[in-house]
């Protein structure tokens, strides 16, 4: 049976309850009676965006204690910033991030807005950041659905619609059973149980408060929803990343502020292509490149590479202008994003 309005409190009683004894405690949340910080939830938000809380709590930790208000963020040098975000990906949102503070201090002074429109507005935020900010950071009654939220709600009513059809089904039900009041435990609540309780492979149905309303666990088949269309294989590209060593430093660039992994230093690279591209794209054509056995693998969203390591010692010239030389021994507070990072420990010890 289908709730019959919004707030059903078959749906919003039992969960609110459990949650209140069984909340997760995380650093971005306000204690029961405290006011929620809009910069927190906003910060914590945009940071756990494809990303675990397991590594974004160490990290928000980092940012909280160095950027404690937007304004201190809006502040901040960009390079700064995206070299404080390296091993998080998606550095897009890192761009985005910093784009966003500037623009809530200066049209907004320094305010987050509260309406889930005024919110989209902002550099990097969609419809979920908009509905989880307005819903937790300022008691609005918002429909705010992310992977856990999808997961519980497709079992709760058993659809079998696969994905990304299932959505708009998904989001009206889930409209359907968010209370008119602590929307954003409410919230939160479904965000904790589906990281708990309703996993994506394992569930605990016995202890979860949903049970007696859940048509998946009824049927004893909770982990056959939501129902996912086949997965294709993944592209393969390659490329080649080249160490060029000079008197204990090596040679970074920064990368090209758009497309993947815009605006980071990284070591050289050149094309990623379907086939391997040899020495193309090297920083010194001069240099006697030698290609080590390793391979660097990492697997991006959308592809996987396979870099060649091209490993060479320069001469007495300076380098390029768009290049800066690094100290190797400090070479871990250069931010560089985690595929270069996995290159950057093969090459001191293939340099020598």
């Amino acid at each position: 049976m289908l709730p019959a309005e919004p707030g059903d409190a078959r749906y919003s009683q039992s969960l609110l309850s459990w949650y209140d004894a069984h909340a997760r405690d995380l650093p971005w949340r306000h204690k029961p009676g405290e006011p929620a910080d809009p910069y927190r939830v906003w910060l914590s938000e945009i940071m756990l965006q494809q990303t675990t809380v397991a590594t974004v709590r160490p990290r928000f930790a980092e940012f909280i204690a160095r950027w404690p208000t937007v304004a201190a963020l809006a502040a901040t040098d960009d390079a700064d910033l995206m070299s404080a975000w390296a091993g998080l990906g998606y550095y897009a949102r890192a761009r985005n991030l910093l784009a966003c503070a500037r623009q809530v201090v200066t049209a907004h002074g320094g305010v987050f807005p509260s309406e889930e429109a005024a919110l989209r507005a902002l550099p990097g935020i969609g419809d979920y950041t908009a509905a989880a900010i307005a819903a937790i950071a300022f008691g609005k009654r918002a429909v705010v659905i992310d992977g856990n939220v999808e997961r519980v709600v497709a079992r709760l009513f058993a659809i079998d619609t696969p994905l990304p059809a299932a959505k708009p089904i998904i989001r009206s039900l889930a409209d359907q059973i968010t209370p008119m009041t602590r929307a954003g435990d409410f919230a939160q609540a479904m965000m904790d149980l589906g990281s708990g309780l309703c996993g994506p492979r394992v569930t605990q149905c016995l202890l979860c408060p949903l049970r007696p309303v859940c048509r998946a666990a009824a049927a004893g088949t909770p982990t056959a929803f939501p129902v996912k269309p086949r997965k294709s294989a993944k592209p393969q590209r390659y490329g080649t990343v080249f160490w060029l060593e000079q008197a204990g430093k090596v040679l970074l660039v920064r990368r090209p502020d758009k497309g993947l992994l815009g605006g980071m230093r990284a070591l050289p690279t050149g094309p990623w292509t379907d086939t391997a591209p040899g020495l193309e794209g090297a920083p010194d054509a001069t240099v006697d490149w030698q290609i080590a056995p390793d391979r660097v693998s990492h697997v991006f969203t959308h592809f996987t590479l396979e870099l060649a390591l091209a490993v060479g010692r320069a001469g007495g010239h300076l380098p390029p202008a768009t290049g800066e030389w690094w100290a190797i021994t400090s070479l871990d507070s250069a931010g560089l994003p985690t595929v270069f990072a996995k290159a950057a420990r093969l090459g001191p010890r293939l340099g020598h």
